[in-house]
This record gives C-alpha cells, structure tokens and sequence, in this order.
C-alpha cells in the first residue's frame, strides 16, 4: 500500500503570492508524485503552469512541474526558519521560475503552431497587463515593432515606461526614460534582493550615486550600471550621453534603463511600482 503523500504547509501561502492571470487564482492541489520518500510535497496550478513544492525538514524547495519531465534539480531553495522564505521563493517564482516555463511555452508554439500564432498569445498576454495598468490609473498605449507589439506609458513623475519583447522573443524587455527619482520606487523590486558592496570608487559621480542608494548595481562604465545575471532579472541604468558625466547627480538627472527577459507574471506583480 502507498502511503499518501502529505501536504507542503508553504504551498497555500505561496499560491496567495503569486500573480492572478485571467481571474484564475493558483490553486494547491496533492502532489502527483513523491520527489522524496516521506516529504510533504503540493502542487500549485493557474491553468497555465504548475509549479511542486516540497519539505524536508527545514529545507522547502519549488520545482518548476513540467510534462513528461521528472524534477530532479530544485529551481529555488529556502530556510522555512526564514520569516521571509515564502516571499522569497514567490519572488524567484516570477522572476525566472514563471518566465522560463513561458519562454518553453512560446516556442513549442512557434514549432506548432507558427510565430504569428505565438505572438497573438504574446499580444493577449500584454493586453491582460495593459488592463492591470488601467486598472491603477495609469494610460497605456499599444505600439508595434517588427518583432512584436508592445505597450507604453507615462508614470506621475513624467517618465516613460514600455514594455517590448525581447532578444529571444519569448518574454518582455522592460524600458524606463526620465528622472533618477521616477525608478526608486521601481528599483527595489527590480533589483535582485540583498546587499552588497557599494563600490565607492567607482569612476564617477553617477555610478557612486547609484551603488552608494542600491548596491546591487555595478559599474560596468563611467555612464553605467548593471544588475542581476544567471537566474534572475538582467538590466541596466545609464546617462543617455557620456556627455553629461560632468553634471552634477541628483534626483532631477535623466537616464534611461532596461531590464531583460522578464515574464508577464512578474509586470503584473510589479505594476504597482512602474506608475
């Protein structure tokens, strides 16, 4: 006789976290199988994709559920001692867990289907933000490319926000024009979480700005700053002319920013801090 498997307690609090796509909520359900022998494993689901969660002890790991694939390498790990694990392993969720299994998505569509067709789902799942933009007040617009539509609006502050698809063509890119002041509210759920070393020696006075306020920046120029990389969100801030290395920095200063290969589940749980 097979024992049952037993339920993961940070499943129902991590579905809670996680985006809402189309009025579908995520749901916990049993795990389909054990990962482990005696751990408690769920499933989660909107309808879209599934994601497994499973404890060992103090160990709690999120695995991405995809068809006709055993999970044998956890996506993301936490301390469930942390009082944060479950926004932590949320956060990791949206920020490449959800958009990796959409990049997979597209292109099993392009071989299916064709791109036209990829990009209509693309465009669907833009519109689904665009609403969610309206929906705080902010004005979307649509725009097109010819890799694909897009959608741009202005913030309070007077900045500009798009959003366009990116290099690969499966997600998004996320671009920012204006003031410094316009991306603090953004950046700290833009940047990847934790310190780090404020590099005060940097080569100018916009980069020892920038990394003395978020030290997750790094200079990569005298006129710019990256963040993120492997598994996570990768972007940049920079002046829009190295000629403006003179000036001084302040909130008023213009830049412009970019972060790549970001998924539609992340810009719904991020539009709050892009209007």
């Amino acid at each position: 006789m097979t024992n049952a498997i037993a339920h993961a307690a940070t499943a129902a609090p991590l579905a809670a976290l996680l985006p809402v796509r189309r009025g579908r909520a995520w749901t916990v359900g049993p795990a389909p199988f054990g990962i482990r022998n005696h751990a408690a494993a769920s499933r989660l689901t909107n309808g879209r994709h599934a994601l497994l969660v499973v404890e060992e002890g103090n160990r709690v790991e999120l695995y991405a559920d995809r068809p006709d694939t055993f999970p044998v390498t956890p996506d993301a790990v936490v301390d469930s001692n942390d009082p944060a694990s479950v926004a932590v392993l949320a956060s990791r969720a949206v920020r490449w867990i959800l958009p990796d299994l959409d990049a997979e998505a597209y292109w099993a569509a392009v071989a299916e289907k064709g791109r036209r067709n990829a990009l209509h789902r693309k465009g669907t799942a833009l519109t689904e933000f665009g609403f969610d933009l309206i929906d705080r007040g902010a004005v979307p617009v649509s725009a097109e490319r010819p890799d694909g539509p897009g959608i741009e609006w202005t913030a309070a502050s007077g900045a500009e926000w798009a959003v366009w698809p990116d290099r690969t063509g499966a997600n998004y890119c996320l671009t920012y024009e204006g003031p410094l002041s316009g991306l603090y509210g953004a950046l700290p759920v833009l940047l990847p979480p934790g310190g780090g070393d404020a590099f005060t020696d940097a080569g100018s006075a916009f980069t020892r700005h920038m990394t003395a306020r978020f030290p997750q920046l790094r200079p990569i120029g005298a006129d710019e700053v990256e963040f993120g990389g492997y598994q996570d969100l990768y972007g940049w801030i920079a002046l829009p002319s190295r000629a403006e290395l003179s000036d001084p920095v302040d909130d008023g200063t213009r830049v412009c920013a970019q972060v790549d290969s970001v998924g539609i589940d992340f810009l719904l749980s991020a539009a709050a801090h892009l209007i």
